[in-house]
């Protein structure tokens, strides 16, 4: 191979070289940015509402302005199988386009993980306090070793959410 030649190919691979480890940041084109610096600029906020409660000192009140889901507890240490873990909670609605309800995550020690969604016990537009409720059905050798307890809003407007309870019920 003429020497030339190979001096323009050995060239032309050293600069594909430099092109392919540059940093990517000098490519990128910065979309969008927010420095946090107000609040009223996110889409959900959480606030403690000690006026509307059904039960202790304070509610949760879920403003959102698009869907959302609210982690409110993560329980571990169950030995629980062979039952039904029911999962309510007090839900009132005020201008909710869309839906909310319970949602339950059951994690194992294998990694699987499963949920549970109340979607027949849901509340929407402007509702008073009412029991919302989802099941999750463990089978003889299923033991969770973390339960999710969320609040999922599947629209935008305002949701309160107070008196969380799991319990305990036996397979039907």
């Amino acid at each position: 191979m003429n020497p030339w030649v190979r001096t323009k190919i050995f060239t032309a691979g050293l600069i594909v070289a430099a092109l392919w480890t540059a940093p990517s940041q000098a490519c990128a084109q910065e979309l969008w940015r927010d420095t946090l610096d107000q609040v009223e600029n996110l889409g959900t906020r959480i606030i403690a509402d000690t006026v509307a409660k059904t039960d202790g000192a304070a509610s949760i009140k879920v403003e959102t302005a698009w869907p959302t889901v609210i982690n409110l507890a993560e329980i571990t240490g169950l030995d629980i199988e062979s039952a039904a873990l029911v999962y309510e909670a007090d839900v009132r609605s005020e201008g909710l386009k869309g839906t909310a309800f319970l949602e339950m995550w059951c994690h194992f020690p294998d990694g699987g993980q499963y949920f549970s969604r109340g979607l027949n016990s849901t509340t929407s537009g402007s509702s008073d306090w009412r029991r919302l409720t989802t099941k999750f059905f463990l089978q003889e050798g299923q033991k969770p070793n973390k339960v999710t307890l969320n609040l999922a809003v599947n629209g935008r407007g305002t949701v309160w959410i107070d008196k969380l309870r799991l319990a305990r019920e036996p397979l039907p």
